[in-house]
């Protein structure tokens, strides 16, 4: 019987961890497929606290996993969550292999997965010139023209912002209309830095032989017409899809499959979610490290109540 399991190794599966294992709760982790989490595929993260000259994602994701070994937590190496019984105490896991975990409390952290076209080059290229967040890497390209694919509200907000620092941004959407409020679509389409090409879809990012994005291929679905454009950032804003199939059924989920959350407890008495698999609003490293320290307050607050 564990006092508390922790699903998923990001941001906020580590700050969870960090302060349940100072509680002397001692915590077991559950890797999942992608350990780390979405920080893995980012080169350079200047927004971070604590670290004036950057660090690389995967550096970051490192000293957090040590700094949480160093108290104690322990892990299970890519397994994956494929069921659970969250009916009562105590709380039970089945892993891929068919395993079952029984726990007092869970944190759930197991993340959101941007949405990527699902082009090789593409796969090459994420986190050289490939990203789906521009709030944590517009920046990385001032003066020169970026692209961004989506035609929803989510595409707008990342356009506008990456005027802030690109020479241009390009919008391609796939439909002669955006899907995004007309607010937001006219905010986009009234600003002079922001250009449209309409009915149109990439078909290849260029060029994974340089380690960086050169250029797109394009394709017009409506003429049938291929073309180049020459960007330095492809910004991917299609929608991210959180990992909770594991939980449907028995955690309240929003019409995108977000858990619903009140702070950051679910409407199951010691269930808890913490990180992107509960916001799909910020999705942040800083904001899902926070929701991972209430998470644990939390956990450790309802452990406590019930004498355990």
């Amino acid at each position: 019987m564990e006092k508390v399991i922790i699903l998923g190794t990001g941001a906020a599966g580590f700050t969870a961890a960090l302060y349940t294992a100072r509680a002397n709760l001692e915590p077991l982790l559950i890797e999942g497929m992608e350990p780390g989490g979405q920080l893995t595929t980012t080169t350079d993260v200047e927004n971070f606290p604590g670290f004036p000259e950057g660090i690389m994602g995967p550096d970051l994701m490192d000293r957090m996993r040590k700094q949480v070994e160093r108290f104690g937590a322990r892990f299970r190496s890519a397994s994956l969550v494929t069921g659970c019984d969250l009916s009562g105490q105590p709380l039970k896991l089945t892993l891929d292999g068919g395993e079952v975990l029984e726990t007092r409390a869970l944190i759930i952290a197991t993340g959101a997965s941007a949405k990527y076209i699902g082009l090789d080059n593409e796969k090459k290229l994420i986190g050289r010139g490939v990203t789906s967040c521009a709030t944590c890497d517009g920046a990385f390209y001032r003066d020169v023209p970026v692209a961004v694919v989506g035609g929803g509200d989510t595409a707008m907000e990342e356009a506008l912002f990456l005027t802030r620092f690109a020479s241009e941004v390009v919008v391609i959407h796939r439909r002669d209309e955006l899907r995004a409020s007309k607010i937001m679509a006219d905010r986009a389409q009234e600003h002079p830095k922001i250009r449209f090409i309409w009915d149109t879809v990439v078909t290849d990012v260029m060029d994974p032989g340089q380690n960086k994005v050169t250029g797109l291929q394009l394709h017009n679905r409506k003429t049938g017409e291929d073309s180049e454009l020459a960007v330095d950032a492809l910004f991917v804003a299609i929608g991210h899809q959180p990992n909770t199939d594991a939980f449907k059924g028995q955690l309240d989920m929003d019409a995108n499959g977000y858990l619903v959350t009140d702070s950051t407890r679910t409407k199951v008495p010691g269930v808890f979610a913490a990180g992107d698999v509960q916001d799909h609003v910020y999705r942040q490293a800083i904001t899902a490290a926070g929701s991972g320290c209430m998470a644990a307050i939390e956990a450790e607050r309802y452990l406590e109540a019930q004498g355990a």
